[in-house]
């Protein structure tokens, strides 16, 4: 008699988002209960075992750090009853509770999985279905562990992902990093296996929200940078190309930048341009921001890894070397 395999034990979280949502008179939004969610792919039942929590039901533009907190809280509390976890959620802020769990939940060796749609599984025609299932068979895989995007059938890292497309079904793509699988007749094809973490995940339990990203534009005022001091602990500078800062109006905006710093701020030097990174010591106009203390480049960081992880390094009470050095420890690849 062979012996059947056991069915992964799995807990779904659902957000709302796309995915969950109805029209109403104001237009699309959320409305679908987890359990309705669920009847749309009764083929889960198959090979896993789902139980549902709806902590929240919202568009996820309205979705921001007290909702990671909850998500995360939810995964702390129910670690040890489940073998992985679902969540589903809307595609717009997406990325960002990606990025936010993988700090949040540090080395999972279980799976945290995100996804959701383009179009609302209420439709028939609708990329729903195949998301979720996909996301489920890839939750009970025995090699799938960490934080993960799973969409369109690809799985991607979740400190990784961005989303670059507003109507098309392949709305997510990993930026400068390979996806780690994509999904093929309904499992898993690995690019990337890794080693599962061992032990218990490292929980974390606040963020510090006084962070801002400014992008800079050609003239910008740099009295935004006075305006700012006493309103944050840290700002993510979205720079021109590899990480230029404009040396006109007598060098105001350098100098601004290294009053912020000097008043302890931590400011972190990124790119608008999507993908390559920044390289600040490839031109004058960038290289002397090295210098600076409290000053840190993201190089390859993703704009929405790099805006939660500056969240979590001023966590705590971290200032200084202490908040520079956890920003610069890579957490699943996010920087190199």
């Amino acid at each position: 008699m062979l012996f059947q395999k056991t069915k992964k034990k799995l807990l779904m979280i659902a957000t709302g988002g796309t995915i969950a949502s109805k029209q109403t008179e104001s237009g699309l939004a959320p409305a679908m209960t987890s359990e309705e969610l669920l009847e749309c792919v009764p083929e889960i039942a198959e090979f896993c075992s789902v139980e549902t929590v709806q902590p929240f039901n919202l568009d996820s533009t309205d979705v921001y750090c007290p909702h990671w907190l909850k998500i995360a809280a939810l995964i702390e509390e129910n670690y040890r009853s489940y073998d992985g976890f679902v969540v589903t959620h809307g595609t717009d802020t997406m990325a960002y509770t990606a990025a936010a769990l993988s700090y949040l939940v540090e080395r999972s060796r279980k799976p945290v999985v995100l996804t959701g749609s383009q179009k609302s599984a209420y439709l028939r025609d609708t990329d729903a279905r195949r998301n979720l299932y996909d996301a489920f068979r890839f939750c009970a895989d025995d090699g799938a562990y960490g934080v993960r995007i799973v969409f369109d059938g690809n799985v991607i890292l979740g400190t990784r992902a961005r989303k670059t497309r507003t109507r098309s079904y392949n709305a997510f793509s990993s930026v400068d990093f390979p996806e780690v699988a994509v999904m093929r007749d309904g499992a898993p094809f690995y690019y990337l296996r890794g080693d599962k973490p061992h032990g218990s995940p490292a929980f974390l339990h606040v963020l510090n929200e006084r962070v801002f990203v400014l992008k800079l534009t050609p003239g910008l005022d740099a009295g935004i940078f006075d305006y700012l001091e006493d309103k944050v602990d840290g700002l993510i500078l979205e720079t021109f190309g590899s990480g230029g800062l404009p040396a006109y109006r007598e060098d105001a905006c350098f100098l601004a930048v290294r009053r912020l710093a000097e008043a302890g701020k931590l400011v972190v030097i990124t790119t608008q341009v999507e993908r390559e990174g920044s390289a600040l010591g490839a031109y004058a106009v960038g290289r002397r921001l090295l210098s600076c203390e409290n000053v840190i480049e993201a190089r390859c960081m993703t704009l929405e890894a790099a805006y939660v992880k500056l969240m979590a390094a001023l966590a705590d009470g971290r200032r200084g070397k202490a908040a520079e050095k956890y920003f610069r420890t890579p957490v699943e690849y996010d920087i190199f």
